[in-house]
């Protein structure tokens, strides 16, 4: 197993999660029925009790577990995180620990129960998002991100709220989740932020959660699960969410496992409203320069208040999923190259395979740097037609007409017009 700054010897292994390199989030929840994205309930401050309309009316009738496995398989993903509880508490399985639950909702029904099985029967690893924060937990603190922050009657309860109690509910909670729905491949938790100061209150850490106990739960039901860092022991995959990082992430020296994770528009949740969708293409870059810089790419979609994804998202799921039936090998199992690609190009590699994706389609000729010497065969992924290339000739007289290549370079030559394709891919085999 290759070894990473953030991930104990004592974890387990790894090599399924960055071979996958590419996974499905999905972010569902009684905000979903407020469709106004997921914070809304501490960003417009509604107390618990207002809050509990969009319970009493969770309802998504046309929920079909076998068609989400389906759709999101067909994406490419290879594993898939699903929220099982979100900041506002709401549970989506039969828990004993609360009646805010999915099963006392008109829908009636333990949707996790339902939903991962079918993902495990199209070959899907199976993660859990679980919120370490609950804001309708009556033994969670009030603090500056809880919704009630500026009740006074809420904020007088603070000296009754017995963290213990909480502590304890948070690790019942997992501890089902962990033995009731067979093998679990990845524990998303979110989040830390003992870094924040009110004034009034601070923040939540490591020591808030009991987070060793609560990896210890972790370690000892389910031995070969993954983990993140969001319980902030310092430790576990690092989440960078919503931003590309600029180069591939390393620390002392070792390389740091990381995935970014990235929305199809502006928020989580469903959210009718917000248009600001990045385009398929968009997507696609995104996700191939996280394989490029040596991370795992999760793409979150949040179906609507009857249980579909919605149009936007499937149109989404679509192109990307042709593109995977023709470029998925230059994506699973690969990572970064040690060589420097072209402008507006990304490099990914596995063994003997360098794959350059071209994101800006040039005229005729791309120049890659240090491979002379070094290629047996070039070919496009997407049809398997023969890539032709050169290298320097020192006999070569240059004229007006031939481009000049440097000794250590190969230059491909390519058609004018660009293949059909999101992103057009080049396979380089080189020399063993």
């Amino acid at each position: 197993m290759k070894k990473y700054i953030n991930w104990p010897e004592s974890y387990p292994d790894t090599t399924w999660f960055t071979n996958a390199r590419f996974g499905a989030f999905i972010h569902f929840g009684l905000y979903t029925l407020g469709a106004r994205h997921e914070w809304f309930m501490t960003t417009e401050q509604v107390t618990p009790e207002n809050y509990r309309k969009y319970f009493e009316h969770f309802d998504p009738d046309l929920f079909d577990a076998n068609q989400w496995a389906q759709e999101i398989k067909a994406t490419g993903a290879e594993y898939v995180v699903f929220t099982t509880k979100h900041h506002e508490g709401f549970a989506f399985w039969d828990t004993k620990q609360s009646d805010y639950k999915i099963t006392n909702t008109p829908f009636g029904r333990d949707l996790l129960a339902e939903l991962l099985p079918a993902f495990r029967k199209v070959g899907l690893k199976i993660g859990l998002y679980h919120s370490l924060i609950d804001w309708y937990h009556p033994e969670f603190p009030i603090d500056g991100l809880h919704p009630c922050r500026d009740e006074e009657n809420y904020r007088a309860t603070n000296d009754q709220r017995d963290l213990k109690k909480y502590q304890d509910f948070l690790a019942a909670q997992v501890t089902e989740l962990l033995t009731e729905y067979g093998k679990i491949d990845y524990m998303w938790f979110d989040f830390s932020y003992a870094h924040r100061d009110w004034g009034w209150s601070v923040g939540k850490g490591a020591a808030d959660w009991d987070a060793l106990r609560l990896e210890k739960i972790c370690r000892t039901l389910q031995p070969e699960m993954l983990i993140n860092d969001r319980f902030a022991l310092g430790h576990g995959i690092t989440t960078p969410e919503q931003y590309q990082p600029d180069k591939p992430l390393y620390k002392d020296g070792l390389p740091v496992l990381w995935e970014a994770c990235q929305t199809m528009n502006g928020t989580w949740g469903y959210d009718r409203d917000n248009q600001q969708w990045k385009s398929s293409e968009q997507i696609l870059q995104m996700l191939i320069d996280t394989v490029a810089k040596g991370g795992n790419f999760l793409m979150n979609t949040g179906p609507n208040g009857r249980g579909l994804i919605d149009k936007q998202s499937k149109e989404r799921f679509s192109d990307l999923s042709k593109w995977f039936y023709l470029h998925n090998r230059s994506i699973k199992n690969c990572g970064p190259s040690e060589f420097v690609p072209p402008i507006d190009c990304r490099y990914t590699q596995n063994g003997n395979r360098l794959y350059l994706h071209i994101f800006s389609w040039p005229y005729f000729h791309i120049h890659l740097k240090d491979l002379a010497g070094k290629i047996r065969y070039a070919q496009f992924l997407n049809d398997g037609s023969e890539v032709f290339y050169r290298g320097f000739d020192p006999e070569e007289v240059i004229t007006t007409t031939e481009t000049i290549i440097e000794p250590h370079d190969i230059v491909l030559q390519l058609p004018t017009k660009r293949p059909d394709s999101l992103v057009p891919v080049i396979e380089i085999f080189l020399n063993d």
